[in-house]
Order: C-alpha cells, then structure tokens, then sequence
C-alpha cells in the first residue's frame, strides 16, 4: 500500500457517501469524529434501519481484510442520528 487518501466527511441526518467504489482499495478505516451514532453502510443509502456498522461516538472502524486486502470495495455509506461532527475517512489503496 503505497497512497494513503484522507477525507472528512461532514455529518449528516440524511445519507452521505463517506467512499465511492474503488477497486484498487486494500484498506479503509474510519473514526466517527462526533458525538452522535453514525451508521455505516457496505452499498447505497445508509439508514438507521439498514446498515453494516453501527458507530458509536468516538468509535473506529476498519474494512474487513483477506489475504492484505480489503474484502469490500464497493461505496460506503453513512448516516449520524443528528450532523454533529464529521467521519474521519482513511483509504489506501496501491
């Protein structure tokens, strides 16, 4: 993994994309930088009721691995209960 891309995504209480579809990605992590929940979702439109990752304030998060890369990497999703604060959004990708 040789480039790292760093990204703050802005809270929000409707869905937001914290990454789009990247093939070349190996890893992914992300810290819920607010004092809300923010729910995380492997695909389109993230809800408080269809989610992968429920992220509790102050929580983080790393894309699950197999064999050095990340098993998912398609788009990410999130929501928070109310927009305070922001996702801390790290991918790496070759």
């Amino acid at each position: 993994m040789s480039n790292a891309t760093l990204t703050n995504v802005s809270s929000s209480a409707s869905n937001v994309t914290l990454l789009a579809a990247n093939s070349l990605r190996q890893m992914a992590c992300f810290y819920n930088d607010s004092t809300q929940v923010c729910y995380l979702k492997f695909g389109a439109t993230a809800t408080s009721s269809s989610y992968t990752v429920q992220l509790a304030a102050s929580a983080y998060y790393e894309l699950p691995m197999c064999n050095g890369r990340a098993v998912y990497t398609g788009k990410i999703d999130g929501i928070w209960a109310s927009a305070n604060g922001a996702m801390r959004v790290t991918e790496l990708t070759n």
